[in-house]
């Protein structure tokens, strides 16, 4: 594990690198997709910021959320630290500020969504690369399996071998990059983004039986809770638009 990365006086989280290249990474690929739908390049950067803001200012506040009992004692120290992000949170806080910017820019409808869903798959997989740098926590149950593997010296250390749950996440993700951008232009009008809910929800939520998460509800974990209600969403997002289709063309 490498949490940290020291260059002379500068220790860099590295956890903190991979959700800044994951940003770059997802920027890079909306930028090829407003090129190709027309729309001014530079667009990917301001989105890009939008989301970077946004994203760090979720990951931290659903960090203290969860950690709020440890947090609290230091409110303003916890606030400001260099460590203690959630991805999730950070999800939400990056949707929020790229809404805000598409409104701004005119922006903001289905295709927003279609050009999002491709990036915010392979931000997500580059993103877990820094979980599994780090070791901090997101890891899996313990294991014996071939590839199973302890993080002793992560954020979250564990000399148990566990499953390597964001190596999991980080190929199922960018394999749901690579087919959602396959299909850019076949499914369109919002279709590519419900297909996003439901991959990406049901790669969180077969991951979760593996993870070291509480269960909260019906042997589910919160995420897990999330998940099926994005697989719903999703899957009928994408079965009311693929309806509609034929219809639409014959009329």
């Amino acid at each position: 594990m490498i949490p940290e990365i020291e260059i002379g006086p500068l220790t860099l989280q590295t956890f903190g690198l991979a959700f800044a290249a994951a940003f770059l990474a997802a920027g890079a690929l909306v930028g090829v997709r407003f090129k190709e739908l027309g729309k001014p390049v530079d667009w990917a950067y301001e989105a890009c910021f939008a989301a970077l803001a946004g994203g760090l200012i979720g990951a931290r506040v659903d960090w203290l959320v969860q950690n709020w009992d440890e947090a609290s004692d230091d409110l303003l120290g916890n606030i400001f630290s260099g460590a203690g992000l959630v991805w999730f949170g950070g999800l939400v806080g990056g949707a929020l500020g790229v809404v805000l910017w598409a409104w701004y820019r005119g922006f903001l409808g289905t295709a927003l969504l279609d050009v999002a869903a491709p990036a915010l798959a392979l931000g997500y997989a580059v993103g877990r690369i820094g979980c599994q740098l780090s070791g901090d926590g997101d890891y899996g149950v313990e294991w014996d399996g071939p590839w199973a593997m302890a993080y002793p010296d992560g954020t979250v250390p564990t000399t148990e071998e566990v499953h390597p749950t964001p190596v999991y996440e980080t190929l199922a993700m960018g394999g749901v990059a690579y087919l959602l951008w396959r299909l850019r232009n076949r499914l369109t009008g919002g279709l590519l983004f419900a297909l996003y809910l439901v991959l990406a929800g049901t790669e969180r939520l077969l991951v979760e039986f593996v993870r070291r998460n509480d269960e909260v509800v019906l042997g589910l974990t919160q995420p897990q809770l999330i998940s099926v209600v994005m697989i719903l969403a999703g899957g009928i997002w994408l079965w009311l638009g693929l309806r509609r289709r034929p219809a639409t063309a014959s009329a």
